[in-house]
């Protein structure tokens, strides 16, 4: 099984490059997406059928959403936590695929200060209740995948001294990323790859991909039973080395498992 978390910072503008990656160049199995930038009603279904997949969409007028597309159908799927509160943002979906429990992921970007900054902070500690409440994390497989906008370390982002502060690399963030990992959970790139210094997202300005001055932030983290079967992660930097069609700012990340 071959699992792709993906911010294409709209699925629409982007679904070109998706087909052609897609087809050409990685034939995934399951596409978890983030903001997709659009409600259920304009999510591009029909393209994705014709590929051989199945979606179920969380979605919101011009902001945020989530998308799973499945080659290998849905056992379960749950929108959002179930809390009118966390879900007026469509930042959550949850689909249960060939026996994995996969939680699809866009955390809030968050700000400085403010409002904005103590809502990602209660962001990361409902996500942790959550699957603590229904999973067994030491006994089934879990993948909770996404753009989470955070950056655990220093080898995750370009120049740790200039961006130390800044947001999604501020020590209050990092410290709720850290608790949601203790739960029992496994960030494989970093596991597969101990001293690997790759980014996954490069600011459209100052041609910052071509520069690789970017931020570790969008991750597969898995329960210990599903990491048992991760052969490889890595991410796929041809469609975001694009001209045309038109990249996201993100690359998609990849795991392999033997499911």
């Amino acid at each position: 099984m071959k699992i792709a978390t993906f911010n294409v910072n709209s699925v629409n503008a982007r679904l070109q490059l998706l087909k052609r990656w897609l087809i050409e160049k990685n034939p995934i199995d399951v596409l978890c997406m983030q903001e997709i930038k659009c409600e259920e009603e304009r999510f591009p279904f029909k393209d994705f059928e014709e590929l051989g997949y199945e979606c179920a969409v969380f979605g919101q007028k011009a902001y945020n959403g989530v998308a799973i597309c499945s080659k290998l159908g849905f056992e379960e799927v749950q929108k959002g936590f179930g809390d009118p509160f966390w879900d007026e943002q469509k930042r959550f979906l949850y689909a249960k695929i060939k026996g994995v429990n996969i939680c699809n992921v866009y955390a809030p970007h968050g700000d400085l200060d403010g409002e904005k900054h103590v809502y990602k902070l209660q962001f990361f500690k409902k996500l942790k209740k959550w699957l603590q409440d229904n999973f067994d994390l030491a006994n089934q497989k879990i993948a909770v995948v996404g753009d989470f906008n955070v950056a655990r370390d220093e080898i995750d982002v370009w120049e740790p001294e200039l961006l130390a502060g800044t947001i999604g690399f501020m020590d209050d963030e990092r410290r709720v990323f850290t608790e949601l990992l203790a739960i029992g959970l496994v960030d494989l790139f970093r596991q597969c790859h101990p001293d690997m210094r790759q980014f996954t997202w490069w600011d459209y300005k100052n041609a910052a991909v071509w520069r690789d001055e970017g931020m570790r932030i969008d991750y597969i983290l898995a329960s210990k039973p599903l990491k048992r079967v991760c052969k490889e992660v890595y991410v796929d930097m041809w469609p975001r080395r694009r001209r045309s069609p038109t990249p996201s700012d993100h690359a998609p990340v990849v795991g392999v498992f033997d499911i």
